[in-house]
């Protein structure tokens, strides 16, 4: 009678699972890190550039994470095969991120060639609030609790750095200070998970039996 429930219950704590190992946390903290980095190369490789170069670094990133997930992970705590709806789920996520990189690419182009229209409160605010928008979707999606904080922390970075650039000179809208900070908290939590994770769950192989 009970046995539907508590194999629902097992698939979603299976499913949360797969965030604690912390490298989603870092691939987040890496998407964060453009925004920090972005405005220093803009000089350099121009406003467009500056933001399409991380494409591909994402995409290196993305491999990266695949690759110790499937060879450092698994071998450790396992796999665990999910519906229907769970694999829906994590297809939406990264539908989810990759509408997130698109639209932030466009919005970026766009405050480039209207900068000096755009007051800077403005676009600092519509930035966080799409951030805002998108983190919590994806948390709500995901049963992922921690975006909600990664979203509230990108919400308030680019008002934050408009302040300090605003009254105290902070470089580039003070970018690379607060989306520096929000970047560096995202991939030392994920880094911390990761190192707890195979501290408590040693390889099979290197089990004592």
């Amino acid at each position: 009678m009970h046995s539907p429930v508590s194999l629902k219950s097992a698939e979603r704590k299976a499913f949360q699972s797969t965030f604690a190992d912390g490298l989603w946390d870092v691939f987040i903290g890496f998407f964060a890190l453009e925004f920090a980095i972005a405005p220093l190369l803009s000089k350099s490789l121009g406003d467009f550039w500056s933001s399409a170069v991380f494409l591909p670094v994402f995409g290196v990133v993305y491999l990266a994470i695949w690759l110790v997930r499937k060879y450092v992970v698994k071998p450790r705590i396992g796999t665990f095969s999910f519906g229907k709806v769970r694999r829906q789920k994590l297809q939406r996520f990264s539908l989810i991120m990759l509408i997130a990189n698109i639209v932030m690419f466009v919005l970026g182009i766009i405050a480039a060639l209207n900068f000096r229209r755009l007051p800077g409160f403005g676009i600092a605010t519509l930035l966080g609030l799409f951030l805002l928008v998108a983190f919590s979707a994806a948390a709500y999606v995901l049963d992922y609790t921690r975006l909600y904080i990664y979203g509230l922390m990108l919400f308030a970075a680019a008002p934050v750095g408009e302040w300090l650039y605003t009254n105290y000179g902070a470089s580039h809208h003070g970018y690379p200070i607060v989306f520096g900070f929000s970047a560096g908290v995202m991939i030392l939590t994920g880094l911390v998970l990761f190192i707890r994770l195979l501290k408590n769950n040693p390889r099979v192989e290197e089990e004592n039996i």
